[in-house]
């Protein structure tokens, strides 16, 4: 499920600057990263399913490892754990109310944290 209209769309960011953010906000970054994308996640449980918030982007200066990169962020995504084939992130996936509003809720932190940064 895309979470348009959060105000992180387009948004370009020093990538260190986020990773500071977004570890602040429970995202995680682990191996979800190459020399040109990068993603974080939050998993979010509820009544016994996992739902995992995704926040990605991509370098538009330098390299995602490299000093000074700059990434630009696209729109986030929010996805199912579904035992043992994965998350899957389809429009004809089930969100409750409540996930979907945590989500939402996360999303607009992490975009109050990028504009007292930039």
């Amino acid at each position: 499920m895309k979470l348009e209209t959060t105000g992180l769309e387009d948004v370009t960011i020093d990538f260190d600057r986020l990773s500071v953010i977004m570890e602040n906000i429970g995202f995680v970054l682990a191996g979800q990263w190459d020399y040109e994308r990068v993603t974080f996640d939050r998993k979010i449980q509820k009544q016994g399913d996992v739902y995992y918030l995704r926040v990605q982007a991509y370098a538009v200066e330098g390299e995602i490892d490299g000093r000074h990169a700059v990434v630009k962020m696209i729109t986030p995504i929010l996805g199912k754990h579904h035992y043992p084939h994965g998350v899957e992130y389809g429009e004809g996936e089930y969100f409750p109310d409540d996930v979907v509003n945590t989500s939402k809720n996360l999303l607009s932190k992490v975009s109050e944290a990028i504009q007292m940064v930039q």
